[in-house]
């Protein structure tokens, strides 16, 4: 019997950080290694092209995002591992579906109004149509599961009602995708604990790739809240409650098992068992990285591999959709 599909994506912008690790990468490890799914995870080049980059920057943080990949766990021979702009039929079916979909729905996505607040003249077709492609991303080859987080629900049911409507309209062709939801909260700036964690702001920011010096340094600078106990509150402790629950994600122990073992202690006690922890787990992975580095041949030889084998897929589905709206002749 066939294992059902999941995919998701990444874009290629930069170095990651704890937040992209704990709300994606370890999840899409841990997805794959189950072994219940036909896993695929692609590099989001063409969704990365919507904000300001450098030409000559983007290779180095494509291959820099395989790396990434690799050294979290993700393995080219349980997982199809692609560059979503090495698929042409992705941007084809996007096409064909933005012509399902109602402007008035495309404004309404909180994602969109965010990013082009204030920049109304500026923002480009490109965000505005984001959520379309990502329709074609995750339809392209039948995908029953998209693991997401709460802010991407919003796209996740667009893609759901194209699904529904291209099915109703021209006949069953798109599986109806359901979302895995990640449980892990959202990381916060250890600057700013309500701002989201940016790579904007390197010094509020955990990189993957940091070093334990950096880490523990990041860590002990990490803004806390008046008093000393160190107890779960967001509203009144907002800087100790994202500390908790970094450690509670690296640990995976309950934050109420954390607070008793806190009781009592200092926060530069607690800071230094935060930055411990974090730079434990995360040992391997830059090791790996590390490793994974120079080696630019054997990073491009997976997207190669992965990416044919998603166009085989993708070039299906589209001549599927072409005869179904009738221009396959």
């Amino acid at each position: 019997m066939a294992k059902p599909v999941l995919v998701s994506g990444i874009q290629p912008s930069g170095r990651l950080h704890i937040g992209n690790y704990l709300g994606a990468l370890k999840n899409f490890v841990e997805l794959q290694d189950s072994g219940k799914y036909e896993c695929y995870f692609f590099i989001a080049d063409l969704h990365s092209l919507t904000e300001a980059f450098d030409p000559k920057e983007k290779p180095k943080q494509i291959l820099e995002l395989v790396a990434d990949f690799l050294a979290a766990g993700l393995n080219p021979r349980k997982s199809t591992i692609f560059q979503q702009s090495q698929s042409p039929s992705h941007t084809e079916l996007a096409w064909i579906l933005g012509t399902l979909t109602p402007m008035g729905d495309l404004r309404r996505m909180t994602q969109f109004k965010e990013k082009s607040e204030g920049e109304k003249e500026t923002s480009n077709i490109g965000l505005f149509y984001y959520p379309v492609l990502m329709a074609a991303d995750i339809l392209f080859c039948d995908a029953k599961f998209v693991p997401v987080g709460h802010d991407q629900l919003q796209h996740l049911e667009l893609t759901r009602t194209l699904a529904r409507k291209f099915n109703s309209k021209f006949g069953r062709t798109f599986v109806e995708p359901q979302p895995l939801l990640t449980k892990t909260p959202r990381v916060m700036s250890l600057m700013n604990p309500e701002k989201k964690m940016s790579k904007s702001q390197p010094e509020g920011c955990l990189f993957l790739d940091d070093s334990p010096e950096e880490i523990k340094k990041k860590i002990g600078r990490a803004v806390t809240d008046s008093g000393s106990e160190v107890k779960y509150d967001r509203e009144k402790k907002p800087g100790v409650s994202n500390l908790l629950e970094i450690l509670s994600s690296f640990t995976g122990k309950p934050i109420l098992q954390l607070e008793k073992k806190f009781r009592g202690k200092n926060y530069a006690t607690f800071k230094a068992a935060v930055a411990e922890e974090v730079s434990e787990k995360l040992a391997k992975f830059r090791s790996k990285k590390a490793e994974l580095r120079n080696k630019t041949s054997a990073l491009r030889a997976v997207l190669v591999k992965g990416s044919g084998m998603a166009s085989v897929a993708a070039s299906k589905k589209i001549q599927e959709a072409k005869k179904r709206i009738g221009i396959a002749l």
